[in-house]
């Protein structure tokens, strides 16, 4: 049942939240927890990070309450992320409270699947749309080496696990390294032979001690991994993905479909549609931002929900015009506790 907590706003629908650039945001990415239990070398530094306390991560009613306040501005879209949000013991619920509340029509999860077939009856049972499970090696060696810990094997028993109980949508994410991983391009792609499963490349994004996103020598190009797609393969069929599936298609005769993510040439942007909330609640308008709006703050001092839509509108209205124009702004101030991509959220 839906939680029923101080300072509602009316049932009504309100305004939807409208950048300057007439962009609509209805979709809501909470991060659950900082914690992980794989170490992957673009996400973490190689030491690990001081992460927070519990009592300054947000509970399960102020993630509920912040559910609930993003419907009524027109957020339908939630995904719960980490950190690894399977970590967290009452994900059941708040995937179902955030299913009962007004104005929600989806939830997902973003997991690396380790820890799936402990719960997998769980999610089903509250009512998950579906799972984005993170994925960066079909070798044993490689995946080792990424995510500095073992467990391919049950990552991908994992993903045939969630095909089998059937989520609306499975989809697997894959950061394509130059050099490292770019061989298996064709590998993941025949997963979607026999599979309704999307894989998607994503373009990788190294992130130093700094919070400084750069190029390094990895980064493969979205427009690569499109042209190597259709060199793969002729019969390569455009279709519509989700907003940041900037490129999708599907094979011919195949039952899933593939998908690439400009996400560092962020030429997806334009589509933009998504707020980010960081475990410890602070709002970020984008993921190249270094400005945090404070939502925890609020609850905390007992702010109504009319103050803290103000402060959402506030952080939507400020957000610019692409993660470029972000980076630039940010370079100069970004905030030295936060060092580590499980600290913003996945």
């Amino acid at each position: 049942m839906p939680l029923k907590l101080q300072h509602a706003v009316k049932s009504t629908m309100l305004p939807a939240l409208l950048d300057r650039y007439g962009r609509i945001f209805n979709y809501a990415r909470i991060a659950l927890n900082e914690r992980c239990n794989l170490r992957c070398t673009y996400c973490m530094p190689e030491e690990g990070v001081d992460f927070q306390p519990p009592e300054k991560l947000l509970s399960k009613n102020e993630v509920s309450r912040l559910v609930r306040v993003l419907a009524a501005a027109g957020v339908n879209k939630i995904r719960f992320t980490g950190g690894e949000p399977t970590l967290r013991k009452d994900l059941p619920e708040l995937i179902a409270t955030s299913l009962h509340t007004p104005g929600v029509d989806q939830v997902f999860l973003t997991t690396n699947g380790l820890l799936l077939h402990r719960v997998a009856d769980q999610l089903k049972r509250a009512g998950l749309t579906g799972l984005n499970i993170s994925l960066d090696s079909l070798h044993a060696d490689r995946f080792k080496k990424i995510t500095r810990r073992a467990g391919l094997e049950q990552t991908l028993d994992n993903i045939k696990l969630a095909l089998a109980k059937g989520f609306d949508s499975v989809k697997i994410n894959v950061v394509v390294m130059r050099g490292f991983n770019d061989d298996e391009i064709k590998q993941f792609s025949e997963l979607t032979r026999d599979n309704k499963v999307t894989v998607r490349f994503i373009e990788f994004m190294p992130f130093d001690a700094k919070q400084l996103w750069c190029e390094g020598d990895y980064l493969m190009r979205a427009k690569d991994i499109v042209a190597k797609l259709h060199g793969l393969y002729d019969g390569l069929m455009a279709d519509k993905g989700s907003e940041t599936e900037h490129h999708h298609y599907r094979i011919k005769g195949y039952q899933g479909a593939v998908a690439v993510i400009p996400a560092f040439t962020r030429s997806l942007c334009r589509n933009c549609n998504r707020i980010r909330i960081t475990a410890d609640g602070q709002l970020r308008n984008c993921l190249y931002s270094g400005t945090d709006y404070d939502l925890r703050g609020l609850m905390r001092r007992d702010a109504s929900d009319e103050q803290l839509l103000f402060q959402i509108r506030a952080a939507v209205g400020a957000k610019a015009i692409d993660g470029v124009e972000a980076r630039e702004r940010s370079t100069s101030k970004i905030a030295v506790s936060r060092i580590s991509m499980t600290q913003i959220g996945g």
